[in-house]
């Protein structure tokens, strides 16, 4: 993962610096609250540095190069889009002050890309008693995607969804007996939950299951006691440093052992740090192939980040760009009166929306616009190959 750019760094500047006033040519009525003649301000809380850090960089990154490259024809109807992104360091306290003063401020028209399971666990509540839509939040997580959940939505596949197509493809190559490794936290809980009712589904029943801690510093033990059931295949509902340590841990005992892992473990950094260890490495992913231009929206997105001078395709930062795209065109349908409850109407009547290739279909309460997971390969050269 390169570091963040000074590109990256000025656009958050500047973004600080263009927050509308609460007088004058400022905020125009309560339902426009962060829209001015000029600006839609967009808020994000967000992993920048901490255990997830990279990540999140990587997915900002692609919607950043996105709206950078709209603000450049002129914005939404006239407006241009300011994202402020503050960095909580994956730590639910620092997103809860985030968003408290979001929302104090009234400064924010909606929430963008918020970033984590427990995070928007914690600030979707505050976000719907002040009216402030959540849109794109980066998490796969059944919890924010129920059926009767106002004002959120989701683009990306669930984590059910991609816990379900890695049972679906061990099961189908005839592998029984499966283990599961989960973080001790929100995120793993409801991947354990999701694998586990997908092993049902198929009249099996994991042969071992241990939490990991988010430290990763119980990740030889717990490793000790999957390996102890001699697993066909270990499913990973891991992310960050707990996902490198058990996969490192388990290839000292049981080289060869085929694990297969979630979409938030794909980053350029984690791949580089796992080195020869991640070597065919199963990884679901919830995006096209980046690198591959098979399809029109991989095709645009690669043409605006090398324009940007950024020659690093991944499936993180284009799933920032099409989260950017999606959003874009629901401001375009909310029209240039741009309120709060317009952009909640125009994405719930976003139905079999094309993005290039990619269909989505919003409106559905809370759950996922997009069902699409493939699975992925770490090659070896620690690339990721389809």
């Amino acid at each position: 993962m390169k570091p963040l750019t000074p590109r990256l760094l000025s656009t958050w500047l500047l973004a600080i610096g263009s927050l509308p006033l609460m007088s004058g040519t400022g905020l125009v009525h309560a339902q426009d609250i962060g829209v001015t003649a000029d600006t839609i301000t967009l808020g994000q809380t967000t992993a920048l540095s901490g255990p997830l850090g990279d990540l999140g960089q990587d997915v900002l990154k692609g919607a950043t190069v996105y709206f950078d490259a709209l603000n450049a024809k002129g914005g939404v109807n006239g407006r241009k889009v300011v994202l402020v992104a503050k960095d909580d360091a994956y730590n639910v306290q620092r997103t809860q002050e985030f968003i408290n003063a979001m929302v104090t401020d009234k400064a924010t028209f909606a929430l963008f890309g918020t970033f984590g399971t427990p995070n928007n666990e914690a600030l979707i509540p505050v976000a719907q008693k002040a009216g402030l839509p959540v849109v794109m939040p980066f998490t796969g997580a059944p919890s924010v995607r129920a059926p009767g959940l106002s004002g959120v939505f989701n683009l990306r596949a669930s984590y059910a969804d991609e816990a379900d197509k890695l049972v679906q493809h061990v099961t189908t190559i005839g592998f029984k007996k499966i283990a599961i490794a989960y973080q001790n936290n929100t995120f793993g809980k409801e991947v354990l939950a999701a694998a586990t009712a997908s092993l049902e589904q198929r009249q099996l029943k994991p042969v071992a299951v241990a939490p990991v801690e988010n430290d990763a510093s119980n990740a030889v033990s717990a490793t000790d006691a999957l390996m102890a059931a001699q697993p066909d295949a270990l499913i990973l509902g891991l992310a960050g440093k707990p996902t490198i340590e058990v996969i490192k841990a388990v290839n000292k005992q049981h080289k060869g052992l085929q694990m297969y892992a979630l979409s938030v473990l794909a980053s350029a950094a984690n791949l580089k740090t796992l080195g020869p260890d991640g070597v065919g490495v199963a990884i679901s992913q919830v995006v096209p192939f980046p690198s591959r231009g098979s399809l029109p929206i991989v095709r645009e997105y690669q043409a605006a980040m090398t324009a940007a001078g950024h020659t690093d395709f991944s499936h993180l930062s284009l799933e920032g760009y099409m989260n950017a795209k999606a959003l874009t065109e629901a401001m375009r349908r909310a029209g240039p009166k741009l309120t709060r409850d317009g952009l909640v109407a125009a994405l719930n009547g976003m139905k079999e929306y094309d993005i290039g290739g990619v269909v989505l279909s919003f409106g559905k309460g809370a759950a996922s616009a997009s069902r699409l997971v493939e699975l992925t390969v770490v090659g070896n050269r620690g690339n990721l190959v389809k």
